[in-house]
């Protein structure tokens, strides 16, 4: 089948090659030509690649009805690309934006093309420019006639499930695809994060040296349980020499986290359902901060920590880290999947929650051996829910407790970890004392209130 392509970036070019790879001709355009000489130069062997210099080439190029592929930045971009290509088409061809858009821009573009009688997919695509290029995780939304009418091409470009399926799946109408991806997004940011904390504790308390950290990370994911791309590729991070110095290069990069918006998205986007995230939230957060560098070396010198004493010898540390780190990543994963639960059922979405457990177990960013588990789980497997319960119980829980409470009294910020298990206590918790808050709210706002013993709504004349 043929493909068109715009967009020729890292991720785009590596898509072309990828769809090439898989039996497609491909037809690409770039607004900077000389991009796209120099990719017809350096992967015309490939496949089959045909290069078009301008928008009205690459369509002329394309046999109706065309498939075409938007790789550009998202945002105003993919609306101004819209306003030039969609004059051009015809009834029946069908536009994917495969970039990070928000779930909303695509539900408002979709519908604008409805009225040109044009398909359009929104379709999140993870697994960096090696997934792109070898096999990503992809989460395609939007005209399901569409979806399938590119599913045999898509479904040879994903990732491998483990399992002989691949990870790609229609994950709903509208912005569902979209949404999907940037709840993912959302994971990863809490994951991220919780992996930084326990590097944090683990050199700075337990004064593990780089080959310590990248020896017991690469242990650690031989865990069934820790067992992920993320955790992976952190313990050859530890590794990696500065071509230049020859010292660690981690111990050379600026503490400053960058961010592309998705954390923040999904943030909002849990706010709108009403559904509590902590643990992404703090990680979001937790990038705020860092950015701010000036202002924490400054504040270093000025605020002198008050510390408690306290730390656990250095292999009693690795292992009460790695417990905490577990429980908490448990919990990031079990905010994301609740967000999609709960959207979807608001967005009459209808999303399979296992499906998309299965199509991130291979080729994205938050791969790992958890997934399988939250697949069963969400099956109705009894066995795996009792087991993933019963992580959270007895010597694991005081671990992971004892952690926090020593990250804090040392001064170690863990705003994820400490949020993962806070949100915990506040789920098991009976009586929590939002009732002061009702209270409060009564007394100044005669906002009203509800009462234990009796049903109805209620205002006291405080």
């Amino acid at each position: 089948m043929q493909l068109g392509l715009v967009g020729l970036g890292t991720m785009g070019a590596n898509l072309a090659r990828n769809a090439a790879r898989n039996g497609a001709e491909v037809v690409v355009f770039n607004r900077t030509i000389e991009k796209t000489k120099e990719f017809m130069k350096a992967h015309s062997a490939e496949g089959t690649f045909v290069a078009a210099d301008s928008i009205g080439e690459f369509i002329q190029k394309l046999q109706p009805p065309r498939t075409i592929v938007l790789m550009v930045k998202a945002g105003q971009a993919v609306d101004d690309m819209l306003v030039e290509i969609v004059p051009l088409l015809e009834k029946g061809d069908t536009l994917i934006d495969a970039g990070n858009s928000h779930y909303k821009d695509t539900v408002r573009r979709e519908l604008s093309l409805r009225d040109h009688r044009l398909h359009f997919i929104g379709m999140g695509v993870s697994g960096g420019e090696e997934g792109a290029l070898n096999g990503p995780s992809m989460m395609p939304g939007g005209d399901k006639a569409a979806y399938e009418a590119i599913a045999p091409l898509l479904t040879k470009m994903a990732a491998s499930d483990g399992e002989k399926g691949t990870c790609v799946t229609h994950i709903g109408p509208g912005g569902a695809g979209h949404f999907v991806k940037m709840v993912h997004n959302g994971i990863e940011y809490g994951i991220m994060q919780l992996l930084a904390e326990s590097y944090h504790l683990l050199k700075d308390l337990g004064k593990l040296s780089n080959k310590e950290l990248a020896e017991t990370f690469a242990e650690w994911n031989k865990d069934p349980n820790l067992q992920s791309f993320l955790i992976e590729i952190t313990a050859k991070i530890f590794e990696k020499k500065d071509d230049e110095t020859g010292k660690d290069l981690i111990d050379l990069i600026l503490d400053k986290a960058g961010q592309k918006g998705t954390g923040k998205w999904t943030t909002d986007a849990a706010m709108s359902y009403g559904v509590a995230i902590p643990i992404i939230t703090a990680a979001v957060d937790a990038r705020i901060i860092s950015s701010g560098k000036d202002f924490r070396v400054q504040r270093s010198s000025e605020m002198q920590p008050a510390l408690l004493e306290g730390v656990l010898e250095k292999s009693q540390l690795i292992a009460s880290v790695k417990t905490a780190l577990t429980l908490s990543i448990l919990s990031a994963y079990a905010e994301g999947f609740l967000l999609m639960s709960v959207a979807g059922k608001e967005e009459e979405w209808n999303l399979n929650i296992p499906e998309i457990a299965r199509i991130w177990r291979g080729g994205c960013i938050i791969r790992s051996g958890l997934l399988p588990k939250y697949q069963k789980m969400f099956t109705g497997d009894a066995a795996v829910q009792k087991e993933l319960r019963s992580m959270f119980e007895g010597d694991n829980q005081k671990t992971w407790r004892r952690v926090v409470s020593m990250a804090v009294g040392r001064g170690i910020p863990v705003p994820s970890m400490s949020a993962a298990l806070s949100s915990f206590d506040g789920y098991r918790t009976a009586r929590l004392p939002q009732n002061l808050i009702q209270a409060q709210r009564d007394f100044f706002g005669a906002h009203t209130f509800e009462r234990t013993d009796k049903p109805g709504t209620f205002h006291a004349q405080w």
